[in-house]
């Protein structure tokens, strides 16, 4: 089947922007707090071992990150690093903000923490040495240099988690199925196009399987029936637009619903809000509360 860019359309929707905010050593215990909406992506360059939270849920056991490696925590997450109270120790940190914050639909599906040694993920050797040769020369414009190469790494890395969907043993979910050669330009096709009216046929035609084995297929790569997840990403991509100043009534029609109230109602069942009442508790979540 012919090759489809699975990342564009995501990351141009959804934007993830970094921000370089640490360069040099880490002594001693280190502390990141979690925020809203926030990751972070951390590069360890040299040094003696760190110890850094490596868990299956991000928490608890730790492990010793030994060689340059990435720290991927692509949601918030309190974590802390422990170094040897020395001075060689080499680090880049750069923090996440996440549009969408938890709805982001690549960072929803991946797990608390990746630890990745750099030699390991292939083509990010040319950004990694451009991005070094920032961070240690103090030149006009390094601080927003430096932001946009963490964005080509963060891209990189993406690649490569596809790339590598298998090995990493991913859950069900959204980067698995970009992952599988069939299912792929059904994603892209939906991500695309939200508003086209998807059916199990049309979309079972485009992935080149039998409606009985698209369907299957699609269940268990992704984690859930196709038509949920139309339901779902059309929901999701009513968030963004709503959060854009986009009214109801016309982000029902862009994504496909025959009426407002139609939309509103797969928007309720899916939220468990209305998208008026969903705007007002962004606006106000105390307020919202209260009023709940």
């Amino acid at each position: 089947m012919a090759p489809v860019d699975r990342l564009s359309h995501l990351l141009e929707r959804f934007r993830v922007r970094t921000h370089l905010f640490h360069t040099g050593p880490l002594c001693g215990v280190t502390t990141f707090d979690a925020r809203p909406g926030r990751g972070f992506l951390h590069e360890r360059r040299r040094g003696e071992p760190a110890r850094a939270p490596g868990g299956a849920a991000g928490r608890g056991a730790r492990r010793s990150v030994d060689r340059p490696s990435l720290l991927f925590y692509p949601r918030p997450l309190d974590h802390a690093f422990h170094n040897a109270p020395t001075e060689d120790s080499d680090f880049a940190c750069a923090t996440l903000d996440v549009e969408g914050g938890a709805t982001h639909p690549l960072v929803r599906t991946l797990p608390p923490v990746l630890v990745l040694p750099l030699a390991d993920v292939a083509g990010l050797e040319p950004a990694l040495d451009l991005l070094f040769r920032e961070i240690d020369d103090v030149r006009c414009g390094r601080r927003v240099l430096a932001d946009r190469l963490f964005e080509v790494v963060l891209v990189q890395l993406f690649r490569w988690i596809l790339d590598h969907a298998d090995d990493l043993a991913l859950p069900p979910g959204l980067l698995p199925g970009l992952a599988d050669e069939r299912l792929a330009p059904v994603l892209v096709a939906v991500h695309e196009a939200p508003g086209e009216p998807w059916t199990l046929a049309s979309m079972a035609r485009t992935a080149h399987l039998s409606r009985s084995a698209f369907a299957a297929r699609f269940t268990a790569v992704v984690g859930q029936p196709p038509g949920d997840y139309v339901t779902g990403w059309r929901v999701t991509v009513a968030q963004d637009r709503l959060r854009a100043g986009a009214s109801v009534s016309r982000t029902a029609t862009e994504l496909g619903y025959a009426t407002p109230a139609a939309f509103s109602r797969a928007f309720s069942h899916r939220v468990g809000r209305s998208p008026r009442a969903w705007l007002a508790e962004r606006a106000d979540p105390v307020a919202a509360s209260v009023a709940s």
